[in-house]
């Protein structure tokens, strides 16, 4: 059956995202510039990318043996795509959710076969309660079990200094000058960041942080201050705790964004481009608008802006007039 040009399995899909033209959303803006899609990964997210490197890294140095048990914190991105492999390579998932992740999402990861604990978002850390606090609690209570622990994992980095970055070299033939990215785990920012600046030091990477996250006074100060955090919408990005998958040398300059901006920017850039996106990328592309106010791109910039997931997952969310409505967001 040489003759039939098919994949082995889904995995063969993760990556290689293309880079597409904005044309509509920064039409008056100085540069040129483009998305780095995510959301065309078969997962729908660019955490697919750490899911398989992670998985496929644990395998080869003899971690992740038959019959293991995948555990998991993650705000549904990850936790999908860890599912979808699970299945693939024949591992249990299970995942602590935090429940401000989209009831979209958490009903996802339950029809990827997922086993699902939902856990309340807005407590400190190391509270027995966190997501982070009770994936901890199963995987010590799991025989054969493994902690993928996304946001103090170096293969976080590694996935996207291997895959993402290359890419956006070779995509713009090396002519990108800058990245705009959010910054959760950090690891896709860290990634991209470490191997661009390996190839052109000038190349400036600039973050995406949230309000009520510690991530962008930690980043220019060094100093972790409570008092910046509060409750915040935006899935899968800021942070009450400083990730070690941020490589903060790695990226230039922090600007904040707020729930509602970010809500009402991926409606918008949904209907300029036809492009389907989620949440955080509406966080991005307000990141792109408050960097263009603070003149960091000239007529010659090459600007990549990386779009993290697709839109389905914030049906109930962001796409559904009547949460925008109880949120004063609309």
């Amino acid at each position: 059956m040489n003759d039939i040009q098919a994949y082995d399995t889904i995995l063969d899909l993760i990556g290689n995202t293309p880079l597409i033209k904005i044309n509509n959303a920064t039409k008056d803006f100085k540069g040129n510039f483009f998305m780095k899609f995510e959301g065309l990964n078969p997962g729908h997210s660019g955490k697919d990318r750490i899911a398989k490197y992670i998985i496929e890294e644990s395998e080869r140095r003899g971690i992740l043996k038959p019959n293991t048990t995948i555990v998991e914190t993650t705000s549904g991105n990850t936790g999908f795509s860890l599912a979808m492999i699970s299945i693939i390579k024949g591992y249990k998932c299970i995942l602590s959710v935090s429940d401000k992740s989209s009831e979209d999402k958490i009903n996802i990861l339950r029809a990827m076969g997922a086993e699902v604990h939902v856990c309340p978002a807005f407590v400190p850390a190391d509270d027995p309660r966190s997501y982070y606090e009770v994936a901890k609690r199963i995987h010590k209570e799991t025989p054969n079990s493994i902690y993928i622990n996304q946001y103090f994992n170096e293969l976080n980095i590694e996935a996207h200094y291997r895959s993402t970055g290359p890419e956006i070299w070779e995509q713009t033939g090396g002519k990108v000058t800058h990245v705009v990215a959010c910054s959760g785990t950090g690891g896709t920012i860290s990634g991209i960041g470490r191997y661009l600046k390996e190839k052109n030091k000038d190349i400036k990477i600039l973050g995406v942080d949230a309000y009520g996250s510690v991530i962008k006074k930690y980043h220019e100060t060094g100093e972790f201050d409570k008092n910046e955090i509060y409750p915040h919408k935006v899935e899968g990005l800021g942070k009450n705790l400083i990730p070690t998958a941020t490589d903060f040398e790695a990226i230039d300059k922090f600007v904040k964004v707020t729930d509602k901006d970010s809500a009402i920017e991926a409606r918008d850039f949904t209907k300029k481009e036809g492009v389907f996106v989620g949440y955080t990328s509406g966080s991005a592309m307000l990141g792109v608008k408050l960097y263009n106010e603070m003149n960091m791109f000239d007529e010659n910039s090459v600007v990549i802006v990386v779009l993290p997931d697709h839109g389905e997952r914030y049906m109930s969310k962001i796409y559904n007039d009547q949460w925008m409505k109880d949120n004063k967001f609309m």
